[in-house]
């Protein structure tokens, strides 16, 4: 079944470089990472290629609105693959005025004008994509791909410490979530902090020690700062909780190479199986985890 939330064309590229999406824009369904709030719906269009992937669980919807909604939705979805742009806001309006309470159709609705926003340089746009994040945001506080999206436009506006202040108020508001802390430390990564980009990691994995995506992003700054062997080893954890990550095998691959045969060796014989209570989180192949 097609998925039913577009994934805001991966908004991966650093922010001092945010005039364009390029290498980010292809698309893939995956699932999306388990929603706070058990009775918030999550369907939506995750993306391909290299970045941080968070996981999420699909929750069904209830009521024939929403059932309506999921189903536009994930039309809308197929129409924004094959660039039909006007196609798809059209199908994701109708989305809209079915559940007018699903903060996905508010954040599909974002994502397209912002997509408009990026390619056509269009101001109009840019403040239709700003109001329809901000829509799903009231409707859904938790909802990490439009805290994402919202952060890369502000950014893109120059408007970093705002970028910067909607991470850190979601981070301060939910301090239980890894999420909002794996979104913090993209921020600082872009922004050339690694080091406070591996704190606030270490912060994520300190809620979720089995959190695959943190593992991976972790391993992925501290390759950046070349501790490889604590890259290679959080690579191989994040690895080990969800097995169907082909750029973190890549990454193991690579390193190992790099790294005397004996460390290596040592390092995957010394991995210890998932926690009990806590088993590896699977999702659909092709999900990325670097960026």
């Amino acid at each position: 079944m097609a998925s039913s939330r577009l994934t805001g064309f991966r908004h991966g590229r650093p922010i001092r470089r945010f005039l364009a999406f390029s290498r980010y824009e292809a698309l893939i369904v995956f699932p999306s990472p388990p929603p706070a709030h058990p009775n918030h719906s999550r369907r939506f269009l995750r993306l391909a290629g290299l970045g941080w992937l968070s996981i999420l669980a699909i929750v069904p919807l209830s009521g024939c609105g929403s059932l309506n909604a999921r189903g536009l939705n994930a039309e809308g979805v197929r129409r924004f693959e094959r660039a039909q742009y006007v196609d798809s806001l059209e199908k994701f309006q109708q989305a809209l005025r079915n559940d007018p309470k699903n903060a996905d159709s508010y954040y599909n609705l974002g994502a397209v004008h912002h997509r408009l926003a990026t390619s056509q340089r269009s101001e109009s746009d840019y403040r239709q994509a700003e109001a329809y994040y901000n829509q799903c945001l009231d409707r859904d506080m938790d909802h990490a791909e439009c805290h994402r999206g919202l952060a890369v436009l502000l950014a893109e506006q120059g408007r970093v410490d705002e970028a910067f202040r909607l991470i850190e108020g979601w981070a301060s508001r939910r301090t239980d979530l890894p999420e909002p802390k794996i979104e913090l430390a993209r921020l600082f990564e872009e922004t050339g902090n690694l080091a406070g980009a591996k704190e606030r990691l270490v912060e994520a994995l300190a809620a979720d020690p089995n959190h695959a995506r943190a593992r991976a992003a972790l391993g992925n700054v501290q390759e950046k700062l070349g501790e490889s062997q604590e890259a290679l080893a959080n690579y191989q954890r994040s690895l080990w909780y969800d097995r169907y990550q082909p750029e973190v095998a890549a990454r193991i691959a690579s390193l190992q190479a790099s790294l005397p045969a004996a460390t290596a060796a040592t390092m995957t014989a010394g991995l210890d199986p998932p926690t009990t209570g806590n088993q590896p989180r699977v999702v659909s192949r092709g999900t990325g985890t670097l960026r």
